[in-house]
């Protein structure tokens, strides 16, 4: 008997039913968030110059290092100034020799209007020394513009930079001739992109076009055409933005081949660590601020097409609930629509839960930070 009483005892044991599962649970993050717009840009200069010889000559040294920072006004080539200043010589000579004529001419005029008073001398030939004045400073006129030009080739053989900026290698070396031209045709010798700042220009593809226009003609949305709008950049391999800036430039069509809108931001660059050419991920404001639930990743889960997440409601059984999503905001995703603030959602232990059963709640704290 007693062992048929034993027996009963652990079929009854083996019968009772386990405790519901353990999940965490916690109440969805209330917060004022601004939507942001991203977008794939490249960065550009926002000067760039090709420095080209204006004289011909010989190159007789290279003021700078490759690669290397240069200010405005700092010397970079120097072209062989000797038959230049030879040429400014001879002008200076020819500009003395006009001067020297001027004043024979006005002494003549002078004297010949004196004269002419007392009638030694005829209207006419008072008339061919004021004639001969007029010709005398327009000699002297083109002898100065002469002079000048003589100067400015001299000061053209001291090439300058003309913007602050890094320098790319030189492209001619010390010994060479180069030609020099107005019309495009003179030897290039370097090039130089200024660094800070520095453009970043993306494409707006036209559904967010309409989607912010909408918002600006709500009042809901400053638009960027009017208002330099704030826009964060994140570079190759990183996970955050690291780059401040604001909006620049906006064009005034869209790309008919893509149906996209180019538009320009401008970002500092101080500590030169950007270079034109690299790609970056653009963040672009896009909503007014407004209240919003967030919740960490883990608690959303897929059921066919549409995302859900777990309540937990007050007699703890477990209940699918059907949302729509937002952006990501400090690590957690922002819940538009099917949730209130009050409601409990299982954010650690979903794979444990079924809907309709009982759970064991433990209440936590959902943390995370903004971007």
């Amino acid at each position: 008997m007693l062992f048929a009483l034993a027996g009963c005892d652990v079929r009854a044991q083996s019968q009772t039913p386990p405790p519901p599962p353990p999940v965490t649970v916690a109440q969805p993050v209330k917060r004022t968030i601004t939507d942001w717009d991203e977008f794939t840009g490249r960065f550009e200069a926002v000067e760039e110059v090709q420095v080209r010889a204006r004289v011909g000559g010989f190159v007789m040294n290279i003021a700078f290092k490759d690669g290397d920072m240069v200010h405005a006004g700092d010397l970079l080539y120097i072209i062989d100034p000797r038959p230049f200043e030879a040429v400014a010589e001879q002008a200076n000579g020819q500009l003395a020799d006009a001067r020297a004529k001027t004043e024979l001419a006005k002494r003549e005029l002078d004297r010949g209007l004196t004269l002419v008073q007392t009638s030694a001398v005829s209207e006419q030939v008072v008339d061919q020394r004021r004639q001969a004045m007029q010709a005398a400073l327009a000699a002297e006129t083109i002898a100065e513009a002469t002079l000048k030009a003589a100067q400015l080739n001299v000061e053209f053989t001291h090439v300058l930079a003309p913007i602050t900026g890094r320098v790319s290698r030189h492209l001619v070396s010390v010994g060479n001739l180069v030609s020099g031209s107005d019309n495009g045709t003179s030897t290039l010798l370097t090039t130089i992109v200024s660094m800070d700042p520095i453009y970043i220009y993306f494409d707006v593809d036209e559904a967010t076009y309409l989607k912010n226009n909408k918002l600006w003609f709500e009042g809901k949305r400053p638009s960027s055409r009017d208002t330099p709008n704030p826009v964060e950049v994140a570079l190759t391999g990183e996970t955050k933005p690291s780059h401040e800036g604001r909006m620049d430039f906006i064009d005034n069509q869209l790309d008919a081949s893509t149906a996209t809108l180019r538009s320009r931001a401008v970002i500092p660059n101080h500590d030169l660590s950007i270079l034109p050419g690299q790609f970056g991920r653009v963040r672009l404001i896009g909503s007014s601020p407004y209240e919003a639930l967030l919740l960490p990743e883990t608690a959303i889960a897929t059921d066919q097409s549409r995302k859900i997440v777990f309540v937990v409601k007050d007699d703890d059984t477990v209940e699918a609930r059907a949302v729509e999503l937002g952006p990501l905001d400090g690590g957690l995703r922002v819940i538009r629509t099917g949730l209130r603030p009050e409601e409990h959602v299982i954010v650690d232990g979903v794979q444990r839960a079924r809907v309709g059963a009982k759970v064991t709640p433990h209440v936590a704290q959902i943390g995370g930070g903004r971007s």
